[in-house]
């Protein structure tokens, strides 16, 4: 089971290339490193199953979350194009794919947004960050977040399957957006969707989330 992660929110122009990077190699290229250790072994015995913690920002990404959600779309994508020859050698590869879990590694990451410097970037995106934001992440954690237990009893029952699905989502909630996302290749009606929910009926969203 690969668990690794660093969570990263906030402008683009705020993040340092360094942390950016460092990032990515606890998220993505921990994954690498884990597979490249126990792949060989698993195939030589041609038995085995790689269980990655991933997320829905890996199938989908989110405003703010640009990084983070860049290196889970890598996690998806190595996966994706690796699940084919593991299964050549009887080796099942799942993605759990979880929404907000409400654990201290969000709470940290959101208490440190509060009180960062956004000098770096236009007064705009700012106050679209610190005042649209983070209020609005608070809203969906305390109505749509899961506990960890909750994961890890999804991923149990991913790991205890008699055959293992490759993606697994813990959150019904999420299940529409990534289905609107497929119903439209040309990334138009998700990306107005977004759109019309974060700038125009932002109250609206927090009034159906509360």
């Amino acid at each position: 089971v690969s668990n690794a992660g660093v969570g990263m929110a906030g402008p683009l122009e705020c993040q340092s290339l360094a942390a950016m990077q460092s990032l990515m190699d606890t998220n993505f290229f921990g994954l690498v490193r884990l597979v490249k250790e126990v792949l060989p072994d698993m195939k030589r015995r041609r038995g085995g199953h790689i269980v990655v913690i991933s997320s829905i920002m890996g199938l989908q990404g989110i405003v703010f979350n640009d990084i983070y959600s860049a290196s889970k779309f890598a996690v998806e994508g190595f996966c994706e194009s690796l699940v084919v020859q593991a299964l050549r050698f009887n080796v099942a590869i799942s993605l759990v794919e979880p929404g907000p879990v409400m654990t201290e590694f969000e709470t940290k990451l959101y208490e440190d947004a509060e009180r960062a410097d956004y000098s770096r970037t236009d007064p705009e995106t700012a106050e679209i960050f610190t005042k649209l934001y983070l209020r609005n992440s608070k809203d969906v954690f305390s109505s749509l977040g899961q506990t960890p237990e909750d994961i890890a009893e999804h991923t149990l029952r991913v790991i205890e399957a008699a055959r293992p699905p490759f993606r697994h989502q813990t959150n019904v909630a999420y299940t529409p957006m990534a289905a609107l996302k497929h119903a439209d290749p040309s990334g138009a009606l998700i990306t107005d969707a977004f759109y019309k929910l974060v700038f125009k009926y932002d109250a609206v969203l927090r009034l159906g989330l509360r």
